[in-house]
């Protein structure tokens, strides 16, 4: 699972969690409708906001919905799941836009990709993935082309990019793919009015994916010599940041201007729910959780320190573990064996830790996950502070 925009499940109402999972499940089972059981492990965030953006745009019919099957993410449960074309364009999308990622990871050879036999493989993956995407963007109307362009101008881009480029230069084949994908919702879902603001919004949002991105993996590039677009163009952080919260805001304004038939997930998760990831790529959020919910205290996760982070073994970045009370690395669990590893992780899908746990111990590693649907992280009584996109926040519990 990868993607920006993480809902901490504290922050949503019940109804909430129950539409951003339909739209989650809904994204994943179209991939697998379509393209096979393999194809759903291109199952992302960010790509369910296509499927809901369509929906909250459409007129409400009986066909949104449908009940699937027990699956074990769920803990063996039925649920009703979003299905048609915003779930297909999502699945489209997020094939083309994960065989991209694939041929990138090929051409830097990172990790296993390095290995020749593994390379081949993989190439194979992402050509069968593009098709993929091709034709089920072919049949909701969607020109997948628009986002293989994108990715192929990517490379040229980031080959000529040096000091003094403007950063905005490279993220623009993402703002430019992003843009389509956002624009032709609103076709789908006979609005299309609401292109143009949706396409705006979807290339603020394009730009901010890549910004955030770049700032997360800007220390693990800089030890590993990997490309990294705010080293090459020698960006500051602060700079970043700035581009970050001009386009936060700019996606705000476009969503105001657009006609939605039930906006109150898609408002959350664009104006609310993208803040706070841009607050956590540059470690600047609050990760109180206090209020009506209570202190999060031991159970909560540890704040990660971020580029903006005072460091040290005692900063507010740095998790207090009482085997380990002077900082440093903390000692490492032993590992599970292969096998029982197996059956461990067999237990976790069962019971649905891995999905909606708080936390739960790794199958194999045995150091501390995160469910899927938990990213508590959270202060609960925030949630429209400094929100100039409602008049009124009516959309919210606070």
């Amino acid at each position: 699972m990868f993607g920006i925009v993480r809902p901490c499940r504290h922050r949503l109402t019940e109804g909430l969690k129950t539409q951003w999972m339909a739209h989650l499940c809904g994204l994943c089972l179209a991939l697998r409708g379509d393209h096979g059981q393999f194809a759903r492990v291109v199952t992302n965030y960010d790509g369910l906001l296509i499927s809901v953006l369509t929906e909250a745009q459409a007129e409400r019919t009986a066909g949104g919905r449908r009940t699937a099957g027990p699956c074990p993410l769920r803990g063996m449960r039925t649920a009703s799941v979003a299905q048609g074309e915003g779930a297909r364009l999502a699945a489209a999308v997020s094939l083309v836009l994960a065989s991209a990622k694939v041929r990138d990871h090929v051409a830097d050879k990172d990790g296993l990709l390095a290995r020749r036999p593994v390379a081949l493989a993989a190439r194979r993956v992402a050509a069968s993935w593009g098709r993929a995407g091709a034709r089920t963007g072919s049949d909701v109307g969607f020109d997948t082309a628009v986002l293989v362009d994108a990715v192929d101008r990517q490379v040229g881009v980031e080959a000529l990019a040096g000091p003094g480029t403007s950063l905005l230069t490279v993220t623009e084949p993402t703002e430019t793919a992003t843009a389509a994908a956002f624009a032709h919702t609103a076709v789908l879902a006979g609005r299309p009015g609401n292109a143009e603001p949706l396409a705006e919004a979807g290339r603020l949002f394009g730009r901010l994916a890549h910004l955030l991105d770049a700032v997360e993996d800007r220390e693990t590039d800089a030890a590993s010599g990997a490309w990294n677009p705010l080293t090459a163009t020698g960006t500051s952080l602060v700079e970043a940041r700035r581009l970050a919260d001009d386009a936060l805001h700019g996606i705000r304004l476009a969503l105001r201007d657009a006609e939605f038939t039930d906006a109150e997930l898609a408002h959350v998760l664009l104006a609310h729910e993208l803040g706070r990831s841009v607050d956590r790529a540059f470690g600047t959020e609050a990760r109180s959780h206090q209020g009506a919910h209570g202190a999060q205290g031991a159970f909560g996760p540890p704040q990660q320190p971020g580029p903006y982070a005072p460091q040290g073994p005692h900063s507010p970045g740095t998790p207090h573990d009482p085997r380990n009370p002077y900082g440093g690395e903390p000692p490492r669990p032993d590992k599970r064996g292969f096998l029982a590893g197996c059956a461990v992780a067999i237990g976790l899908c069962c019971t649905c830790k891995v999905c909606c746990a708080d936390e739960y111990e790794g199958a194999w590693s045995r150091q501390r996950r995160e469910g899927w649907c938990s990213n508590c992280d959270c202060d609960c009584c925030d949630c429209c502070d400094g929100c100039d996109c409602c008049d009124c926040c009516s959309c919210c519990d606070c």
